[in-house]
């Protein structure tokens, strides 16, 4: 059967594939829903109202610079794509309209994330005077409309996409170049996640390192001191970076894996044939292909009411906070465990040569695998467990010793993660028949990516959750709240810090197996491509060494054959060693423009220390006195200017992170493309698999790190080993300040990458087919 089969659509599309558009909708309306209902509680008092309004202002002024800058590159991109479409022939002409759209939609959830977190930080300190239940509940359901909105605008995309191509392609439809050229519009998604991952996390983490290490270890105040000039700025990032950086993240994974299940659907339908050697009617492919939207928006309606399960207890231990938030996780696994098998029932019971038992044995794999992720990421980063106890031990020995733990501890934490990863491939691989038909094994990978995301509506509630806590603290510190309400936002601060780093671990595994899904999908877009090359009074090119090459007829493994995709062909060998090269620049890029931008902020907030300084001393206050940091004033006049000079550490943070993330960002375009036009099929097929296997081990490696840092000085100040102001505490703030970038710039900007770079060898495949080399 052609590649090019066409099948009568329109009427075939099967009542199970309105499950995405109807979940999609119920995604939006909850998370107005959601929202609407803690808008209504109280921000508090005057002073929570300003701080609550200064982070609020930040937060827009740096998300409305950084879009400037995202959408000037996005504009480029789409005139070379459209370029490329209507000058040269190798694009579809609607990709570059799709790449916008991707993009504009993964922009919209981060603004409508970060606006939301805004809102509801003093809400949640508020809140919190009344109960820990009613801070949790606010804080919670904030994190929920994050959720809701990223995989409610995704699927939308994807739904009305794929029913206005299916309904406009007249009578007949090409399923497989419909799912080709929606699966190129991910590239928006991806390259709009990077730039808030990298840009927000350069922002954040500059702000953390100026006020950590001159206000906490030079100055000996507070972290959330109002008198520390860094403390706007970081608050501010705490949004930009974990809430809108993380949700670009999440809603591109979310994307990629439902369009490259599409894709991978498509491709293995067309090389399935019954007992009696017919191929697959048009009804019973579609019904392949529709199998991850549905099943997607199956997952929104377990996250929803999943929400509605999380609570907390007055005076709750960490453990039974934690718990409450794992049970909405675990509830909402258990129901699209239970719907999926259902949903697959109906849809592909009727189908030849594929198990629908298999395919939900795959989904399963998913789910299970990122539970279990998410659980190793907690042990080895949540003070509750030995691993980081170990590193804030550590800390009595001085800085050295807690960055040498912290180091080994996240090294070692890598081999949950990585063992999980094989198993769910395998697992996923052999439960969709991918030892009879290589396509269904790779397609059985592509469904556990979306298995494992099927909840992101309840997971990403609980990631987004942990800055709007920590912002809700910081504003109880700095408006000077009662000793019980600080304590309540301690705890969900912390509950945050725990959830925020199961969160990258999470966001890190559905990556790879993403990416995974993601490399299958560049072979048969090579494939669609080689088909259309094919003169019309032909039906075979010469590919590599085989002059009669029919792509049409031509399996996987019939395409690596002929592009010499081995471990011996050396432009395979040189292609991992550059995608390789490419994580360890790239992190290196990352690491180095937060130090840079950290600098600026250093410097400026001395200066402010010093000014205040000078100013309290010339108001009579002894050198003794000014020892003490308590002894400082909250409200300042010097010099004609208040200080703490809030802005002006906001607007370095801004410089930095526009300045810094552009080179980092366009690296991970420019090479793959570069690769593609230079060493061809075999070198991005090398490239994308170094990348993959090296940035997915190194960004568990850097987030968990981070997060064991951060949670070992946390430990440190429960009252361990000395407390706040001790010499321990203060080693465990620099073991922090280094896990700062580690965690929250390099580490999780990393699994946007490994993504981005196999959706622009998809997007470029077209290219690398016309001008590529064979060996």
């Amino acid at each position: 059967m052609s590649t090019h089969t066409m099948l009568t659509l329109a009427a075939d599309l099967p009542p199970a594939y309105y499950i995405a558009p109807a979940g999609a909708f119920l995604a939006l309306v909850f998370a107005f829903i959601f929202y609407k209902g803690f808008m209504k509680e109280s921000e508090g008092d005057d002073n929570m109202i300003r701080i609550a309004q200064a982070v609020r202002d930040g937060a827009y002024a740096y998300l409305r610079s950084q879009a400037k800058v995202v959408y000037i590159v996005v504009a480029l991109l789409a005139v070379i794509l459209a370029v490329m479409a209507f000058g040269l022939g190798l694009q579809d002409k609607l990709t570059f309209v799709g790449v916008v759209i991707a993009s504009l939609l993964s922009g919209l959830c981060g603004f409508l994330g970060m606006k939301t977190a805004t809102n509801a930080s003093a809400r949640t300190a508020h809140a919190a005077k009344n109960s820990l239940n009613d801070g949790l509940k606010v804080a919670f359901r904030a994190g929920a409309v994050m959720g809701l909105c990223v995989t409610g605008f995704a699927l939308l995309d994807i739904s009305v996409w794929f029913l206005i191509l299916t309904m406009t392609g007249g009578e007949e439809v090409n399923l497989v170049g419909i799912t080709t050229v929606t699966l190129s519009f991910a590239m928006g998604a991806s390259l709009q996640a990077l730039f808030a991952r990298v840009g927000g996390g350069i922002f954040t983490k500059a702000a953390d390192v100026g006020a950590d290490l001159v206000g906490k270890v030079e100055a000996g105040i507070p972290e959330d001191d109002a008198r520390n000039p860094a403390t706007i700025a970081d608050n501010v990032g705490d949004n930009v970076g974990d809430v809108a950086g993380m949700g670009a993240d999440l809603y591109e994974s979310y994307y990629g894996s439902i369009l490259a299940s599409m894709a991978l659907a498509a491709a293995a339908a067309l090389t399935i044939t019954t007992d009696a050697g017919a191929s697959l009617t048009g009804d019973q492919m579609m019904s392949m292909v529709i199998t991850a939207p549905a099943l997607a928006g199956l997952g929104i309606i377990c996250s929803i009411l999943s929400i509605f399960s999380v609570r907390a207890k007055e005076n709750a231990t960490f453990a039974q906070l934690l718990k409450g938030l794992h049970m909405g996780v675990w509830l909402s696994s258990a129901l699209i465990a239970a719907g999926s098998l259902g949903l697959l029932w109906f849809l592909l019971k009727d189908v030849p040569g594929v198990s629908w038992l298999g395919i939900w044995g795959a989904i399963v794999s998913g789910l299970f695998a990122g539970l279990i992720i998410a659980w190793g990421t907690e042990h080895y980063t949540s003070y509750e467990h030995k691993p980081t106890q170990r590193i804030a031990e550590q800390a009595k020995m001085g800085p050295a010793t807690v960055i040498i733990s912290g180091i080994a501890e996240g090294m070692i934490s890598t081999w949950i993660p990585l063992i999980t990863v094989v198993v769910a491939i395998l697992a996923a691989f052999n439960f969709a028949g991918g030892n009879d038909n290589l396509l269904m094994g790779v397609f059985g990978v592509g469904i556990a990516a979306v298995g494992m995301l099927s909840t992101l509506g309840i997971t990403l509630a609980t990631d987004a959750y942990g800055p709007i806590a920590d912002n809700a603290g910081g504003n109880a510190e700095m408006t000077h709240q009662p000793p019980h309400v600080r304590e309540r936002t301690d705890m969900l601060d912390s509950l945050g810090n725990t959830t925020a780093a199961t969160g990258k671990g999470f966001a890190i595994g559905s990556a790879a197996l993403t990416a995974l899904a993601l490399l299958a999908a560049f072979v048969t877009t090579i494939k669609h491509y080689l088909i259309l090359s094919v003169p019309e009074d032909a039906t075979t090119i010469k590919v590599g060494n085989v002059e009669n090459f029919d792509p049409a007829a031509a399996t996987m493994a019939d395409l690596m054959a002929a592009y010499n995709v081995t471990l011996l062909n050396p432009l395979v060998l040189c292609g991992l060693f550059i995608g390789v090269m490419l994580v360890m620049v790239f992190c290196a890029m990352t690491m180095n423009a937060v130090g840079r931008a950290a600098f600026a902020m250093i410097d400026e907030c001395r200066r402010q220390f010093g000014i205040m300084k000078g100013g309290f001393k010339r108001d009579g206050m002894t050198d003794e006195q000014l020892a003490d940091p308590t002894n400082w004033p909250y409200e300042v006049e010097v010099d004609g200017h208040s200080y703490p000079d809030y802005a002006s550490c906001v607007t370095i943070s801004t410089a930095g992170a526009l300045k810094e993330m552009v080179i980092p960002s366009l690296l991970a375009v420019v090479v793959p493309i570069l690769v593609g036009v230079i060493m061809g099929v075999p070198g991005v097929m090398g490239m994308l698999s170094g990348t993959l296997v090296c940035g997915f081990a190194m960004a568990i490696f850097m987030a968990n790190a981070g997060g064991a840092w951060d949670n070992a000085k946390k430990w440190i100040e429960t009252g361990q080993f000395g407390g706040k102001g001790s010499e321990a505490h203060k080693a465990g703030v620099v073991g922090d300040t280094v896990g700062d970038p580690f965690k929250d710039t390099s580490g999780p900007s990393l699994n946007i990458l490994i993504k981005l770079v196999s959706v622009v060898s998809v997007v470029f495949a077209g290219l690398t087919v016309r001008f590529g080399p064979f060996i």
